[in-house]
């Protein structure tokens, strides 16, 4: 944590399993489609990147959680590092939890869920990948997935599906992470 960079720009955090998407959206959010790192390959981001944004906001891609293609030592590192990252941040405004749609929530994604709430950290769940789904089994999945946020008090109340293929939901989180920009850069 004491090398990572010490900015006043409010943060925000992308945290997910391994392969759901994070660097994907990231780049989809700015436009760019190499500014973050991806590939097929789970466990590609070993560290933490911070992306700046016309000195307004800080996007973090942080490393993911379950499996990866890494020896298991340096994944619990890393791991350890996002998990400290998360609960340690005074300009972490919110946190984006990318779940990818055609997995659902994992007992991994709920651990994290539950360990924001205790932190009282607030974040936003994400779906990812949305386009891999046919539109009744989107829905079900946005019903089933309201239902497993209904207990997490740091949960946001508002549920994305994304598609960083096809565009589809990035304008609305673009949208909603700009307005978090805007209320700090407002404080």
């Amino acid at each position: 944590m004491a090398g990572l960079p010490d900015t006043a720009l409010p943060e925000i955090a992308f945290a997910g399993r391994s392969n759901v998407g994070k660097s994907s959206v990231i780049n989809a959010l700015t436009g760019q489609s190499a500014l973050a790192r991806t590939s097929n390959t789970p466990g590609r981001t070993q560290q933490i990147n911070f992306f700046d944004l016309g000195g307004q906001l800080m996007l973090v891609d942080l490393p993911g959680y379950g499996f990866a293609k890494a020896p298991k030592g340096v994944v619990k590192a890393w791991s350890n590092l996002a998990e400290e990252f998360l609960k340690g941040r005074a300009n972490l405004r919110r946190a984006c939890l990318l779940i990818d749609a055609r997995r659902g929530f994992m007992a991994s994604d709920i651990a994290v869920m539950k360990a924001l709430d205790v932190a009282a950290v607030s974040y936003l769940v994400v779906l990812t990948k949305a386009d891999k789904l046919k539109p009744p089994a989107l829905a079900r999945l946005l019903k089933e997935s309201e239902a497993v946020l209904k207990p997490h008090i740091a949960a946001y109340p508002l549920l994305l599906a994304t598609s960083a293929r096809t565009g589809a939901g990035i304008p609305e989180l673009r949208a909603h992470l700009g307005a978090l920009a805007s209320a700090a850069s407002n404080d």
